[in-house]
Formats: structure tokens, C-alpha cells, sequence
């Protein structure tokens, strides 16, 4: 006889104190960040962002204001307006729409079983979603509900453009185009003239002809509703076009590469238009009256002119990503992925550019000795004696530095194959020891402690006795060798691994122990007296003040949990983020919280609902204990069948996060339950192969 089960779906709380809740704060700036999507509503102009979320200007790109609120995913593919209605296509994070302009969003994905949305395309009542590997879906509803119009596309079918006209759409995919004349109840190729392997990244239509933009393959031109396509590319030195846009008779095509291109005669012939373009990797186009914006992986362009000239029309943008921090007197230095370095002297209320002379824009590490500070970037390690004024090549030139740290008075360089590079006299001169000569392997993080030199690798850790001559690997017990930072107080080292969480070891790396914060992204941690911070991929930062023993999450007032970076200056700590620019926030607030038992430390036990969900075929489940206890996790069929135990085992307060592989299954509705103590929870998720 098979049992079924009936599951509750139940709750308990723990009693505490109404306090006033602390948070994060966004800095003003850097300004800059990757802009891949625009849309144009009247006098509104919203530019959708790679990490930072949607911006909105209301006076042609002078000025831009962050308008995320209830948005679930700041890394915004695509944007499009219909009426009053904004709708936003997000990464992992569906199709959220708008009322008001930005200044609130919610997700509209019910029917919607790809949220990886890639395009987006409106006709009258009718907005049709382009999903990363499961065809098109329709809402005739603003999005309350969506049905997979994919009759005629392949099951896996990344849609990466739609363009509509009259009562024909069409669908640029990663195999070529396709095209609805019945609002998407079936589809047909429409690839004479194509290859059945093109991949059409945008689309735009100007009366009777149709423009697409392709990966490797340029422009082709369709006047006949894509019964067949001519390759336009004369002039168009750029064959990747990512984006096009159309205003009146001007055509203009963004390459990935080599700038914006302009053609006034339907694509017969293309001039390159990039005079003050500074960033050439164009990855969305818009026109407005006489106003044209490139959205470049490294901010946003404006020109008045079509295109004759640019200027850059970022303030009030802050996706930039931020890859690295140091704190250097009164003076915060960000590098960053893309557009250079920045310094703030008044605690990142305004940034302002320092990069001259650096030769590449993307900076991974930032090191400071004295009045020296030091620059990892693609291309060796470089100088700056003045602040950030200016900087000077310390010959390591074609270097790929990845890591710098300062230990008296050596100057340590770990690159991308292995190699650590030792200045005793300020980079003027270096030599050089491969920690293996067997395996090229990156040297993520650089750490010293005394004589003790610790690098860490996608390989594990290594340690160094004479000061990088020689390297002998310390990996016991570490059972996550992607090591991407290190930390060091007294006997403590700490080792940040991606996907293992963090480890310690208390007698110099002979053995390590995983501590409670497992199973997590750490790119970064950073100390502070006693107290330690991990900086997670898409968790947030975490907080023990007991030397890795237990973890509390301390994420409020964060829009991003995607932290790359650190720095503390005393007081003050600081967080760069993957595309949203750096945060701040009082250690006093976070430290005394912890003490006093605040709302951010977890005050009662909570099931998370699995992300992402639905699946295929991995996701995480995460829970939080307030106390010690012993924790079961499983899950089970929609019969009530166990079909896996995760965990079963007395766990230490905090987080907890375990991954969960349906490889093995069938498609369906799973439920996966925790036991505590006397609190039960259920959840239900959702596994699509």
C-alpha cells in the first residue's frame, strides 16, 4: 500500500528584540559598468545593466539613478516599454515589470519555466520572451501568466533578439532566425542566405526591411519578410554585431570590438562613427529624437550627432565591477574590471579616475608600501608614487598578475601560470620562482606571515619558507583546491575556496579543517582585530567573530550579494561588488550586533526556497539554525518516497547550504523537508530536464 503524504508547510518563530536594523550603504560611484540593454519611454531613457540593475535618466544621460527595488536580478538582459508598463528580462531571475517608472518592480513569471530571458519584444497586448535554451513564451496579460509558444523551435533554442512587424515576429537564435505570422503558435526558418549555425545576436526593422546583426558573419539585410538575406558588410571592418538601432535613415551597428558603424543607404555601405568612443566593445544600441546611446562593457557613450562624435554619459552609473581594494592613508583605491582605477578621498562619496598610464583597463589586485602603491593588471605590475596621478611599468611587461602582496620589504607578484615574482627594491627589478614546473596553475591570493609565504591556487595552497625561491604544496585535509584568498592573524590561516567555503589552519598549512561557513563561493576575506569576513559569489558576506567557528550572514540593505573584494580602514569596512560598485558600512554595527543578538544574527530556523528553481539538474538548498542541533534534509517524490538525505548530522548554528543533483530522476515536483529539533519545514521545487 503506498502512503501519501500530506505535507504542512510550517513556520516557527523565536521572540527578539525590536531594534533599528543597520545596513549597507552604496557608494557614490565608481561610475562606469557593462550596459547591455536600453528602452525609451517619452522622456524617460532606462539602460539595463550587466550586475548593477536598471538605471533610469530623465534628462538625455546627463545624470542616471539606480531604480531596482523588488528587482530579483540585477544583471538585466533586456528592457522594454509598453504603455505605463516597463518590463525588465534578467538573468536567472525572469521577467520583472514595472509600473511606475523603475521605482518598484515584481516578477511576473508564472507559466515561465526558463527565467534566463534573453529578449524581450511587445505587440499591442501580446509580449513575447526570448529564454537562454527554452524557445519563446507569450503573456497576453502583462506578464501575469506566460504559455511556451515553441512550435517549430528546438527544444534547446537560445533566443537572443526578437523584433516585430505588423503580424510577423521574428526570433534571432543561436541557429539562425525564425519567423511567427500567428503570434507564436508555430514557427518557421527563415535562413536563405544564412547558415543553419548562424547566430543572430540582434534585430531591428525599418518599414520593409529587416536587419540582422550575427556573431562572426556581420550584417544581412531581408526586404522580403526573411524569405531571404543578403550579407550588407562593405565597410564594416567589425563582423560580431552585437547590437543595431535605426533612426529615420541612419543605421547604426555595434560591434563587439571595434566600435559603433553608421549607414545612411540600408546597410549598402558602413563608416565607423567612434570618434570619443573610448570603450569599443558596444553591446547595446538606442536612438532618441537626436540623441544616440552605446551601452559599452564599460559604461555609456552619448553623441548628439549621429554619431560623429561621443562623450561619456555615465554619472549616476555604478555597475561597475569592482575586483579589488586598498586603503592607503586617507586615500580608497577600487580596481576594477574594465575601466581602470579609481581613488576616493572622503570615504566613496565621489571617486575620481586614476589610470593614466596604465596600458589595460582591467586591474586584479592593488598592493600598498609606504607612499608606493602597486597595480596587478593584464600586463604586468605598475607603479604610482603620486596617489594614482600616474603610473610607471615596472618591467614585467605581458604579465597576466593576478595577485600582489607586500611583506616588509619585499614586493610579491603571483601571474596566471604559476609563476611568483619577488621585488626587493619597489619593482625595480625582479626574480622569479615557479611554484610547480609540471601544471600551469594561477596564483589567485598571496599572503605572507613572518618567513611564511602563502599562495593560493586553483591548485591549493603553497607555502614558501625563503621567500618564494621554492614552494612546497600544503593541501591536507583542504578538500576544495580552488583557493581564491587568503588570511592571516597570528596562528589562524584562513583559505577562501570557491565552491568548499572556508577553511583554517592553525599550525602554517600541515593540515586544514573546513570551518561551518562550507559549500560556498568565497572569492574574498578580509580581518579585523578578531573578527573575520568571507565575501561570497551571490551569498553576501558573512561574519565570525570567532575565528571561523560559526558564521552569520550580514547582508542588510544589500541590492548585490556578488562581493569580489575587501578593505578595512579601522573603523570602516568596504565591499566591491561583481557590477555594482563598492559599499560601506560601520564595523561597530555589524561587531555589536553580533554581541547583542540582532536580527541579523539568526534568531530563528528557516527553510530558503531552492535556487535556482526550477532546475536542471543542480540547485542549493539553503536553512539557518539559531542554535546547535541536530538537522536532517531530505527530499522526497510528489508520493512521498524518499529520494535523498543531504544531511543527517548535529550542525553548528548559522547557515547552512548543501547542493542537490536530480541527475538521476525524472522530471517532476519534489519537496525537500528539514528537521531541527521540533521545527519541521517543507518546501516544494521544480526539476525540468
Amino acid at each position: 500500500m503506498k502512503v501519501l503524504w500530506i505535507f504542512c508547510f510550517i513556520t516557527v518563530n523565536f521572540f527578539t528584540p525590536h531594534h533599528l536594523i543597520a545596513e549597507w550603504i552604496q557608494t557614490n560611484g565608481p561610475y562606469g559598468g557593462s550596459v547591455v540593454s536600453f528602452a525609451v519611454s517619452g522622456t524617460n531613457i532606462f539602460a539595463g545593466t550587466n550586475g548593477g540593475g536598471v538605471f533610469l535618466s530623465t534628462n538625455n544621460g546627463t545624470s542616471w539613478k539606480a531604480v531596482n527595488t523588488g528587482l530579483t536580478n540585477l544583471q538585466v538582459w533586456t528592457l522594454a516599454v509598453s504603455g505605463t508598463n516597463l518590463f525588465a528580462g534578467t538573468h536567472c531571475g525572469g521577467v520583472c515589470l514595472s509600473t511606475n517608472n523603475g521605482t518598484s518592480w515584481t516578477a511576473v513569471n508564472n507559466g515561465l519555466t526558463n527565467i534566463d530571458v534573453r529578449a524581450l519584444a511587445i505587440s499591442g497586448k501580446d509580449i513575447f520572451a526570448g529564454t537562454n535554451g527554452s524557445g519563446v513564451f507569450l503573456s497576453t496579460n502583462n506578464g501575469t501568466s506566460w504559455t511556451a509558444v515553441n512550435s517549430g523551435l528546438t527544444d534547446t533554442t537560445v533566443v537572443l533578439s526578437l523584433a516585430i512587424s505588423d503580424t510577423n515576429i521574428f526570433a534571432g537564435t543561436s541557429n539562425g532566425i525564425f519567423l511567427s505570422t500567428n503570434n507564436g503558435t508555430s514557427w518557421t526558418a527563415v535562413n536563405s542566405g544564412l547558415t543553419d549555425t548562424t547566430v543572430v545576436l540582434s534585430l531591428a526593422i525599418s518599414d520593409t526591411n529587416i536587419f540582422a546583426g550575427t556573431e562572426e558573419s556581420g550584417v544581412f539585410l531581408s526586404s522580403n519578410n526573411g524569405k531571404s538575406w543578403t550579407a550588407v558588410n562593405t565597410g564594416l571592418t567589425d563582423i560580431n554585431v552585437r547590437a543595431l538601432a535605426i533612426s529615420g535613415t541612419n543605421i547604426f551597428a555595434g560591434t563587439n570590438g571595434s566600435g559603433v558603424f553608421l549607414s545612411t543607404n540600408y546597410g549598402t555601405s558602413w563608416t565607423a562613427v567612434n570618434n570619443g568612443l573610448t570603450d569599443i566593445n558596444v553591446c547595446a544600441l538606442a536612438t532618441s529624437d537626436t540623441y544616440s546611446f552605446a551601452g559599452t562593457v564599460n559604461g555609456l557613450f552619448l553623441s548628439t550627432n549621429n554619431g560623429t562624435s561621443w562623450t561619456a554619459a555615465n554619472t549616476g552609473i555604478t555597475s561597475t565591477w569592482i575586483s579589488t581594494l586598498v586603503i592607503s592613508g586617507t586615500n580608497l583605491f577600487a580596481g576594477t574590471m574594465g575601466t581602470g582605477i579609481f581613488r576616493s578621498t572622503n570615504n566613496g562619496t565621489s571617486w575620481t579616475a586614476a589610470s593614466a598610464g596604465l596600458t589595460n583597463p582591467n586591474v586584479f589586485s592593488l598592493a600598498v608600501s609606504g607612499t608606493n602603491l602597486f597595480a596587478g593588471i593584464i600586463g604586468g605590475v605598475f607603479l604610482s608614487t603620486n596617489n594614482g596621478a600616474s603610473w610607471t611599468s615596472l618591467n614585467l611587461n605581458g604579465t597576466f598578475i593576478l595577485s600582489l602582496t607586500v611583506s616588509g620589504t619585499d614586493l610579491f607578484a603571483g601571474n596566471d601560470y604559476g609563476d611568483v615574482f619577488r621585488s626587493t627594491n619597489n619593482g625595480a627589478s625582479w626574480t622569479v620562482a615557479s611554484i610547480s614546473l609540471t601544471d600551469t596553475i594561477a596564483v589567485k591570493s598571496l599572503a605572507a606571515s613572518g618567513t611564511n609565504l602563502f599562495a593560493g591556487t586553483d591548485k591549493g595552497v603553497f607555502l614558501s619558507t625563503d621567500k618564494g625561491a621554492s614552494w612546497t604544496a600544503v593541501n591536507t585535509g583542504l578538500t576544495n583546491l580552488n583557493v581564491r584568498s587568503l588570511a592571516i592573524s597570528n596562528t589562524y590561516i584562513f583559505a577562501g575556496t570557491w565552491g568548499g567555503g572556508v577553511f583554517r589552519s592553525t599550525n602554517n598549512g600541515t593540515s586544514w579543517s573546513a570551518t561551518s561557513l562550507n559549500n560556498k563561493n568565497v572569492s574574498s576575506l578580509a580581518l579585523s582585530g578578531t573578527n573575520l569576513f568571507a565575501g561570497t559569489g551571490w551569498e553576501g558576506v558573512f561574519l565570525s567573530t570567532n575565528m571561523g567557528t560559526s558564521w552569520i550572514a550580514v547582508n542588510n540593505g544589500f541590492t548585490t550579494i556578488d562581493i569580489w573584494s575587501f578593505a578595512v580602514d579601522g573603523t570602516t569596512i568596504f565591499v566591491g561588488a561583481g557590477g555594482n560598485g563598492v559599499w560601506e558600512r560601520p564595523l561597530s554595527e555589524m561587531i555589536t550586533s553580533v554581541e547583542g543578538f540582532s536580527s541579523e544574527f539568526p534568531s530563528h530556523f528557516s527553510l530558503e526556497q531552492n535556487y535556482p528553481n526550477p532546475f536542471n539538474p543542480s540547485t542549493t538548498i539553503e536553512f539557518t539554525l539559531p542554535r546547535a542541533e541536530f538537522a536532517e534534509l531530505k527530499v522526497y517524490n510528489i508520493l512521498g518516497k524518499e529520494v535523498a538525505t543531504l544531511v543527517s548530522d548535529k550542525l553548528n548554528e548559522g547557515n547552512h547550504i548543501y547542493p542537490f543533483d536530480g541527475n538521476n530522476l525524472a522530471s517532476g515536483v519534489y519537496y525537500y523537508r528539514i528537521k531541527a529539533g521540533n521545527f519541521v519545514q517543507t518546501r516544494k521545487m521544480i526539476y525540468l530536464k
